[in-house]
């Protein structure tokens, strides 16, 4: 037997004057408990004083000298920490004054010598379980009234039998209100008849049954609730008792909802998002097909709303494109439908017989809607839309070509000065040329090291630490200036250029973080942008791993983070989620870039190895300096709970106010970027900044 193997045995206290009776039960109880013994009440109540090793039960001689047992168990009693201890008494004298006067005082049992070996054994083995159970009880009946769910326990004939103080405040009933009902007087009527019937064949087959239900409270409000069922038996297997616990999951729900409405509306215009798009075109064509109908999907983007933005600020741009929203909403036919890509880009789906004639009233109506001025605060505002219409199925007959075609129509209008709408035609190739010598001109870009690096700062909140940075491309064309990222990038996504471009700037972001780690700077993160194409291609993972061996740089020195947008993961999850977790056995982090402007499932997103999700500066330009507005922020500090529920931290981009910073920080933001830190910065900049937070370490 092992030295810690007596340890396990529950320690008796053994107290008689007389050695000799000692010595009796010591050797009646050695054999199943650890003993310690005393010759006296006063050497016994000091045993008991150390509270080091208290026992779990003491066997006590009536009659000693001094101090006798009956005044022992009296102070035993009246002392908290030996109050419960379980108490055997001991007496030659077998008159019922002391027996009574020890059970008077909390005595568990009784005992006239001299005593049988086995029964004293059997006396001390129940006296300590009988202890332990009432430990048990005690404790079940303090976690039954004080538990935050609702418990309800039901008989065999499944009437209420007891409820705990939650149960009454969740649904309003007393305990008086409920016993001997049966707990249908809950339901709210709404579930079907085969989930109750699911619901009891699990109960009788497993003994266990777990899913949602809506109850009805006794103010007759109704609420949904997750319930546990389980059951106790009896010695025959039969059912004995039902216990149910159930919490309101109203509050879940809600936030379900809301995300569901996230994931398939536009936060800033409620019109339908990409996603929503997307169903509403696959059923359309369905329909359209089978009907004989034509369909037209009109592509719009508004002239000139960069220059507004850029001038005017975010704040203005965004209120420019609600009131766009409306009235294109306005324009519709009550079937027609409108929904926003991301951005100044709107879709129109209308279905018709005469489809031309159709779309051209439509796209009139749309053109000189949008044609009128817009005041936006103390701003008058003049705008215009450029439309491209395909027809299905004249121009193409599925979803993806039909949208290309309407892009390239909707180019073909802009090219014509906009504020006029273009039906594709497959002549529309008027632009191939420059977009055919842009190509060319991008091929040379790395080459000639046209490309330039610039560095977001990104800091940590409250303290508005700098963390790192996200590693911004520019293309600096030596005729032409700055060619901005949503002209090449796409470019590049189309020719295949992409993965080349890619792998520049890893190895190059990679480098010059490397270079900046060793010179001692304060810099702990960088985070790269990844296409969507570029991360489908199964050589991004080499790419990264080769870009931090040429850098000589390791997980533990710098945090090198992915950032990955909706559309990229949401295409193919059980694909990405493996590319994912192999990033992350090599130390590499994953942010989401851009939540709710794609189309992620909940159900999807949670079970992805992510790191962070990044709020999109849409959702926190809906942040306003007015406090009381009601839906200020809705958007940001709802993605905020829903990332930290699913273990993601969060980071801000577009933070371009204090009113902006001081929201985040109350909703528990982890970091931030944008314009009211600093704007992207070219490397000698970020280098400075560095060294200046290097300085005022």
């Amino acid at each position: 037997m092992s030295d810690s193997a007596p340890s396990l045995k529950p320690l008796v206290l053994l107290v008689d004057d007389l050695p000799a009776n000692l010595h009796v039960l010591v050797s009646a109880l050695k054999a199943d408990f650890r003993l310690k013994t005393a010759t006296s009440g006063a050497d016994a109540l000091a045993l008991l004083e150390q509270q080091d090793d208290l026992p779990k039960l003491v066997v006590l001689d009536v009659k000693m000298p001094g101090i006798g047992g009956i005044e022992v168990l009296r102070r035993m009693r009246a002392s908290p920490a030996t109050g419960d201890i379980p108490v055997i008494l001991l007496s030659a004298d077998s008159s019922e004054q002391n027996e009574l006067a020890g059970l008077h005082l909390g005595a568990d049992d009784y005992l006239v010598k001299p005593i049988s070996p086995n029964v004293l054994s059997v006396r001390v083995h129940n006296q300590i379980q009988r202890h332990a159970d009432r430990v048990q009880l005690r404790l079940a009946a303090h976690v039954f009234e004080y538990s935050g769910e609702a418990i309800m326990i039901t008989d065999r004939h499944n009437r209420i039998i007891d409820v705990n103080a939650a149960f009454s405040a969740l649904t309003g009933y007393d305990k008086a209100d409920v016993l001997g009902m049966d707990p249908k007087m809950l339901s709210s009527g709404q579930a079907e008849r085969e989930l109750y019937e699911k619901m009891w064949a699990g109960i009788r087959d497993t003994g266990f049954w777990q899913g949602e239900l809506w109850d009805r409270r006794k103010d007759g409000s109704v609420f949904p609730k997750m319930m546990t069922v389980s059951v106790v038996r009896d010695r025959t297997g039969v059912i004995e008792f039902h216990l149910a616990n159930f919490v309101d999951i109203s509050h879940l729900k809600e936030a379900h909802a809301r995300i569901e409405h996230l994931a398939h509306h536009d936060p800033l215009t409620e019109l339908p998002n990409r996603l929503h798009l997307q169903l509403y075109l696959e059923q359309s064509l369905m329909i359209a097909k089978r009907g004989g109908e034509q369909l037209a999907v009109m592509l719009l983007d508004l002239d000139r709303f960069k220059n507004i933005n850029d001038t005017l600020g975010h704040s203005i741009g965004d209120q420019l494109l609600i009131q766009v929203a409306k009235r294109l909403k306005t324009s519709l036919r009550e079937y027609d439908m409108v929904a926003r890509l991301g951005g100044d880009e709107f879709v129109v789906v209308i279905r018709a017989a005469a489809i031309e004639d159709v779309a051209s009233s439509v796209a009139n109506k749309i053109c000189h809607s949008l044609g009128q001025p817009f005041t936006i605060e103390k701003f008058t505002l003049r705008t215009a839309s450029s439309i491209g219409i395909a027809v299905y199925p004249d121009n193409a007959e599925h979803m993806e070509d039909l949208m290309k075609s309407a892009d390239t129509a909707m180019y073909h209008a802009k090219s014509e000065g906009g504020g006029n709408f273009q039906f594709f035609s497959p002549e529309m190739n008027r632009n191939a040329h420059e977009k055919m010598e842009l190509e060319n001109q991008l091929h040379e870009a790395i080459e000639k090291r046209q490309f330039e690096l610039y560095f977001q700062p990104q800091l940590s909140l409250p303290d508005e630490r700098l963390l790192g940075a996200e590693v911004l491309l520019r293309w600096r064309h030596p005729v032409k200036g700055l060619i901005s990222p949503s002209v090449f990038i796409p470019l590049a996504e189309e020719t295949n250029q992409i993965y080349k471009i890619g792998e520049w700037v890893l190895e190059n972001a990679c480098r010059r973080a490397g270079e900046w780690i060793a010179q001692g700077l304060p810099l702990k993160r960088i985070g790269i942008n990844v296409s969507a194409k570029q991360f489908q291609n199964k050589g991004l993972y080499e790419a990264v791993k080769r870009a931090l061996v040429l850098a000589d740089i390791s997980p533990e020195s710098l945090e090198l983070e992915l950032e990955i947008t909706e559309t990229a993961v949401m295409t193919s999850p059980v694909q990405a989620g493996e590319m994912l977790q192999s990033f992350r056995e090599i130390g590499i982090t994953v942010a989401l870039d851009d939540f709710g402007q794609g189309y992620s499932s909940l159900g999807q997103l949670k079970n992805l190895p992510l790191d962070r999700l990044k709020i999109d500066a849409a959702f926190v330009q809906d942040i306003s300096a007015d406090v009381g507005e009601r839906n200020n922020g809705a958007i940001a500090s709802a993605t905020i709970a829903l990332a930290h529920n699913l273990g993601f931290k969060v980071i801000a981009e577009g933070v371009e106010t204090s009113e902006h910073l001081a929201f985040l920080i109350a909703h528990g933001c982890d970091e931030a970027q944008g314009y009211y830190f600093a704007k992207p910065l070219s490397e000698q900049d970020f280098e400075a900044l560095l060294r200046r937070q290097q300085s005022a370490d």
